[in-house]
């Protein structure tokens, strides 16, 4: 009976100590909250520069962390530039190329619901929820549309968004669904309700509800908002038209859903001050690729080009980051980053160990953001970076920037000194453009082949896009 007892008291005792150890470990590990936006213009941000927009919550946020002169995507399109983010893995390494699912594909590879992230690649949010993370993705998925790409299934404890890559702002009735069956509102798997009011509104609120359970929990989250906006359809609420009566049009609207965008952000910023979490949460907002001028009237300014092309503003974008506990306020980091380093920092600020983690093609940020207000020589994250989309592909490596097209000479850029693309030094540097033509192709040699292909006329219509909107003014 004694031999009995002294064991209950050990397994009592190493009980307890196992909860205080997740406790302790819990209050340690940073929250983290990733926002990504969609389709909106590099220059349509006060904190950018713009005149026209309106947007004093993230013009705050972006004082009170870092903004990144120079963050890139890894893909000109949504779901490509989700696969990457996910994986912290260039995605055409496991043969998601450069193309959304579904989409308009060729019958020489997976097609419809077929294509999605390839279930053998794990997600920033597995690894996470294996350190002891809540996991919640609100939105916007668009990285497969069946059921066993399903959010719940790559990682996420919940899920309250869509599985395609966009829809109405606005609720559908049951005739509408009929038609559009990857589009209806989710919450958790198959459980299928249309939100009330507008769609962003109803994903940050589900975002904040979301954070408040965790704390409630005392679990630390990692809390995905993946919003639409400023996506199309161009759906804006009518008291948001009104503070821009200069604008018309498509313009106009997207001023109103990138102004709506940044009220709701605000009220999840306040949020986290309520919940007394402010200070120990990292937080990032990022846009998924360019803004496509055609579409929404973004404005890239000063870059050239749009989504879908290679050009500076198809695939860099706007991203501020913000943990006060670690970081340093009112802060620019000048070189050139990628959202392929955003899983491997979150995998070390909730205490990874990353040397597990080679196998990712982005680096932990952290290291180079804190020591960037003392150091301002300290040496850049990456020398090179790499892009493709079938024929098409790019390579920057320090300041210099190849660009291969299908159907003319490579362009070659300084982008210290040209980070608009006006002025192509191809002819002037022969040699250059041979050495990056080579260490392009020994990446590519490295990449799995595609598992499905872009109908080829659509190519075409591609390089026709860039040149009608490569150039963009200022506001």
């Amino acid at each position: 009976m004694y031999l009995l007892s002294k064991t209950k008291l050990y397994l009592t005792l190493f009980c307890l100590h196992l909860t205080f150890s997740f406790t302790v470990k819990a209050e340690q590990q940073p929250n983290i909250l990733l926002i990504i936006s969609d389709d909106a213009g590099y220059h349509d941000f006060g904190f950018h520069g713009s005149k026209t927009m309106k947007t004093p919550n993230l013009d705050a946020f972006a004082k009170q962390g870092i903004l990144f002169k120079q963050a890139y995507v890894t893909a000109a399109v949504c779901g490509p530039s989700r696969a990457g983010l996910f994986t912290g893995k260039y995605q055409q390494k496991f043969g998601f190329e450069e193309n959304n699912v579904p989409g308009y594909m060729s019958e020489s590879g997976l097609t419809g619901n077929e294509m999605g992230l390839p279930l053998s690649e794990l997600t920033v949010a597995d690894h996470l929820r294996q350190l002891g993370y809540s996991t919640g993705l609100i939105g916007k998925w668009h990285l497969g549309d069946h059921d066993k790409y399903h959010p719940m299934r790559r990682g996420f404890d919940h899920f309250y968004g869509f599985r395609t890559g966009s829809r109405s702002y606005y609720a559908y009735d049951e005739n509408e669904l009929n038609s559009r069956q990857n589009e209806r509102m989710e919450r958790g798997f198959k459980g299928y309700k249309e939100h009330q009011g507008y769609l962003t509104d109803a994903l940050v609120e589900e975002t904040s509800q979301f954070i408040s359970r965790s704390v409630h929990t005392k679990q630390p989250f990692f809390a995905v908002l993946s919003l639409t906006a400023v996506h199309a359809p161009m759906q804006a609420k009518p008291e948001d038209l009104a503070p821009f009566p200069d604008l018309t049009g498509t313009r106009k609207i997207l001023a109103a859903m990138n102004l709506n965008m940044d009220q709701q952000l605000g009220l999840l910023f306040d949020k986290l001050e309520q919940l007394n979490i402010a200070d120990n949460t990292l937080v990032v907002f990022v846009n998924d690729n360019g803004g496509p001028t055609d579409q929404n009237y973004a404005n890239n300014y000063p870059l050239s080009g749009t989504k879908a092309n290679h050009l500076e503003g198809g695939i860099r974008v706007p991203m501020l980051i913000r943990w006060p506990a670690k970081l340093p306020a009112n802060t620019r980091f000048e070189y050139p980053v990628s959202t392929l380093d955003l899983m491997p920092t979150f995998l070390s600020v909730a205490g990874a160990n990353l040397s597990e983690f080679t196998h990712l093609d982005g680096v932990n940020l952290l290291p180079y953001l804190t020591d960037n207000a003392q150091n301002k020589t300290r040496s850049r994250p990456h020398k090179t970076l790499y892009w493709k989309k079938e024929n098409r592909a790019a390579i920057r490596y320090m300041d210099w920037k190849l660009l291969r097209f299908p159907d003319r000479p490579a362009e070659l850029y300084n982008i210290a000194k040209d980070e608009a693309e006006q002025i192509n030094l191809a002819n002037q540097h022969p040699t250059i453009v041979k050495q990056l033509y080579k260490k392009l192709f020994e990446w590519e040699l490295t990449l799995e082949r595609p598992l499905w292909q872009l109908k080829r006329e659509f190519e075409g219509a591609a390089m026709r896009r860039m040149d009608n909107f490569r150039d963009h003014q200022a506001d």
